[in-house]
């Protein structure tokens, strides 16, 4: 090999190497520009996640006091059982209620016997 074919070749390898780092420069300044937007948005939103966090702990709080609350609530079958003892205690107050008008008859007619048959001075 000639000198002369050595120096194309050599310009040659320096020409491709400065495209490359060209290219290299062109493609890594929008990852700088990505990476400098993506740190932005980081730190704008930290105070945002903060706040979101803090709200699902005090969400989760609350969830937590309603559920303590509920197990000490009747349930559905409670109640209904409930209902059933009151529907009883209504014909038992219905049967009390008709002895109670037989009793009272009896007594007005003892009452108006006592007063028409009594000795009067």
């Amino acid at each position: 090999m000639t000198p002369a074919e050595i120096s194309q070749y050599l310009g040659l390898a320096l020409a491709i190497i400065a495209l490359l780092g060209h290219a290299k420069g062109y493609f890594s300044s929008g990852e700088k520009t990505l990476t400098t937007q993506v740190n932005q948005f980081k730190t704008d939103m930290t105070p945002r996640v903060e706040k979101a966090e803090t709200k699902l702990i005090e969400y989760d709080r609350r969830i937590q006091a309603l559920e303590g609350d509920f197990k000490h609530l009747p349930s559905k079958d409670d109640i209904h059982g409930l209902m059933l003892s009151v529907e009883v205690i209504r014909g038992e107050l219905g049967k009390m209620s008709e002895t109670h008008d037989g009793v009272k008859r009896a007594v007005s007619r003892i009452e108006g016997y006592l007063l028409d048959e009594r000795p009067k001075p």
